[in-house]
């Protein structure tokens, strides 16, 4: 993939943290140390006291978009930032993420080798629904995972589910969890899924504590697209476990890849494996 000259950045910060005030204008030095233009998103900039730009602008104005935080922030400006098919890298703020790699002390060599290509641009896929709520058809995307689940505790769900329009499984229990490669070392993963390389161009189906032993997790290609409804119950539609939607009972959702991906940019030097063994404690 061809990488892009980088000379204007747009940066967001976790929520609710002002004491990454510090740290934003670390950041913001480094940056301009190389002639790379900073701007800050407005939430973020109110919530460290100082002007920033609306979140649609800032995408439409800068080459990249840089997130000072966690995994949590980049997956969340992901989804915001989609539609204008801009790169993110993390900065992470605490510890080592999945997916935001660089920390504050990294940065400088981070950003001195940005400026002269020396990075990885990484496509990763996303997954797009479409349901209708209120009448009008409504299109999401996650990064992580959808899930549809119960609203209810005390009761178990069923889920019908099609495959490319033809019926291919009845999952009942509670609920069950749709993974993108990125999202399968997140819930999918606590919930028994499998751990799929984040470049593959498939998704995961996983039962959530499903009422029978012989529902087990299902890997498919990116080409089938899913239809799932509930025929007897409401269920809640839970996105990258930030946003929740209602469907009716009977209502379908239709979850498929997205055509177009995500780019996450990464050091050069990047390795997945490395950081799977040491975020989930494997090997000596």
């Amino acid at each position: 993939m061809q990488k892009k000259i980088i000379q204007k950045i747009g940066v967001i910060l976790r929520p609710s943290t002002p004491e990454l005030k510090e740290s934003y204008f670390k950041l913001e030095k480094i940056f301009n140390k190389y002639k790379i233009e900073v701007n800050i998103e407005s939430i973020s900039g109110g919530m460290i006291g100082i002007m920033g730009m609306e979140f649609d602008i800032l995408c439409k104005s800068c080459d990249a978009l840089v997130t000072l935080g966690g995994d949590g922030t980049l997956i969340s400006t992901v989804r915001r930032s989609f539609k204008y098919d801009i790169p993110i890298f993390g900065v992470y703020a605490g510890s080592l993420g999945f997916l935001a790699d660089i920390n504050l002390d990294e940065l400088d060599i981070f950003v001195s080798n940005l400026v002269n290509g020396q990075y990885r641009m990484d496509e990763r896929s996303i997954l797009e629904a479409q349901f209708i709520q209120n009448e009008k058809e409504v299109t999401l995307y996650a990064f992580n995972d959808i899930v549809l689940t119960r609203p209810s505790v005390s009761n178990m769900i069923h889920i019908e589910t099609l495959v490319d329009s033809k019926a291919f499984n009845t999952y009942y229990g509670d609920g069950v969890i749709i993974s993108t490669p990125t999202g399968s070392t997140a819930y999918n993963l606590s919930a028994g899924g499998p751990v799929l390389f984040p470049l593959t161009n498939v998704f995961a189906l996983t039962p959530i504590c499903p009422h029978s032993l012989t529902q087990r997790p299902v890997v498919l290609p990116g080409k089938f697209s899913i239809e799932m409804k509930t025929p007897k119950d409401k269920a809640l539609v839970i996105i990258d476990g930030q946003d929740k939607h209602e469907l009716n009972i009977g209502q379908s959702i239709h979850i498929k890849l997205a055509k177009k991906k995500v780019k996450l940019i990464h050091r050069e030097e990047f390795n997945y494996f490395e950081v799977l063994k040491e975020k989930l404690n494997w090997g000596d």
